[in-house]
C-alpha cells in the first residue's frame, strides 16, 4: 500500500527513501562522532590525511540523506545516493582487503566485509528507485 502524502497524494517511494535516509544520516553522523574506523579504511593511494575523507564522506552522507527526506529534492537525493555508494566502494575494498591480510583479524569479520562487498549493487539500485519513484510521485501531483 502507498504511503499518503499530508496532501493526501500517494508517495510510493516515501518508505524506501526514508530508509536510505535513515542510514545515510546515522552513518554520516558516526563519520564525526567515531571517526577513527572510517580513517582506517581510507585507501591509502587516496593523497592527503584519512580524517579529511572520513569527514568529507561524513557531511556528503549527511547532506544526500537530507535530500532524500524532502520530497521534492527525493529525486536528486536518490542519484547523488547512488553515486555515493559508487564512490565509497573503494573503502569498503579497502576495509575487506585489510581484514582478509591481518591474521589477527576474527574470521567473521574477514566474512562479513567480503560478503559485504555485493551488498554495494542492491544498495545501488535502490537508491536509483528511490529517484524514480519521486520521479512518478511529482509527476502524478
Amino acid at each position: 500500500m502507498a504511503d499518503i502524502t499530508p496532501a493526501g497524494a500517494p508517495d510510493s517511494g516515501r518508505t524506501p527513501a526514508l530508509r536510505l535516509a535513515a542510514l545515510l544520516l546515522g552513518t554520516g553522523v558516526l563519520h564525526f562522532v567515531a571517526p577513527t574506523p572510517f580513517d582506517s579504511i581510507v585507501p591509502p593511494q587516496l593523497p592527503g590525511k584519512a580524517r579529511s575523507y572520513t569527514y568529507w564522506s561524513g557531511v556528503a552522507e549527511i547532506g544526500v540523506g537530507t535530500a532524500l527526506l524532502v520530497p521534492r529534492t527525493r529525486r536528486l537525493g536518490g542519484r547523488l545516493a547512488a553515486l555515493l555508494f559508487l564512490a565509497v566502494f573503494p573503502a569498503n575494498i579497502q576495509f575487506a582487503a585489510d581484514a582478509v591480510r591481518n591474521p589477527k583479524a576474527p574470521s567473521i569479520l574477514k566474512a562479513i566485509s567480503v560478503l559485504r562487498l555485493p551488498l554495494q549493487w542492491p544498495m545501488i539500485t535502490s537508491a536509483l528507485a528511490v529517484s524514480r519513484r519521486a520521479s512518478r510521485d511529482r509527476r502524478g501531483a
